[in-house]
């Protein structure tokens, strides 16, 4: 169900006046910053149906289907031959993944705006990292960010602060509430919590939000370009 814009209990510029200039942003990237989903849903479900497995049966099931990484899904998935079939669906992914992937509405302009007010920028994602910065080498977009870290990259993947922790290492920066995490999952806002940073939810249409998600995100935008114009007003930058 499409949620209306009181539903979303989306938040204004006000809001972001009150937080203040962010020490650091660190965002989620599937459904956040870039679309991969054509991919990444066609690679899982050939890793499904090659394990007698249900696919998901739309783009909106497969979002909410695949969030944790896969290192903490895949065993509850296949058990014993989890290994085997992560290296089919890597193989699935890696095949196409690069002629699919694009930004976001809004996305570039973004990371412009917080990159040009001297911002640290990261990415903290449960895509493998070698896919995650593959994807963003294609896009051109590695000088805005100081941090990229994907599942496997630090001790534990997201819900654990564990990655935002290391990621904020690498950039300067320590965790806390004037570091902002911004993603369109459950997920992503409870590793905001877990590491004590501002939990910033991109609801998007409303169509693949996670049950709960609204209350545990600290403020709720629609997307990349709805978060620009209200930095813009906050900062007065316009």
């Amino acid at each position: 169900m499409t949620l209306t814009m009181p539903e979303r209990g989306l938040d204004d510029a006000a809001a972001f006046a009150r937080l203040g200039r962010p020490d650091a942003v660190l965002f989620d990237w599937d459904h956040t910053l870039v679309d991969a989903w054509g991919a990444i849903l066609a690679a899982y479900n050939d890793v499904m149906i090659a394990y007698g497995k249900p696919p998901a049966l739309t783009p909106e099931e497969g979002r909410l289907r695949i969030r944790r990484s896969m290192r903490d899904t895949f065993p509850e998935i296949f058990g014993d031959r989890w290994q085997e079939a992560a290296l089919r669906f890597k193989a699935a992914y890696a095949a196409r993944h690069l002629e699919t992937v694009v930004a976001m509405e809004g996305a570039a302009d973004l990371l412009d705006l917080l990159a040009g007010q001297g911002i640290p920028l990261g990415v903290v994602s449960n895509k493998q990292g070698p896919f995650l910065r593959a994807e963003v080498a294609h896009l051109g977009w590695g000088e805005r960010f100081g941090a990229l870290l994907g599942a496997g990259d630090a001790a534990r993947d997201k819900p654990d602060a564990a990655p935002v922790i290391e990621a904020l290492a690498t950039v300067g920066r320590e965790a806390g509430p004037n570091v902002w995490f911004v993603g369109d999952a459950l997920v992503d806002m409870d590793c905001a919590r877990a590491a004590g940073c501002t939990g910033i939810l991109l609801v998007h249409d409303g169509t693949s939000l996670d049950e709960g998600v609204l209350t545990r995100a600290d403020l709720r935008v629609v997307d990349c370009r709805h978060l620009h114009d209200l930095v813009t007003s906050a900062m007065g930058l316009t």
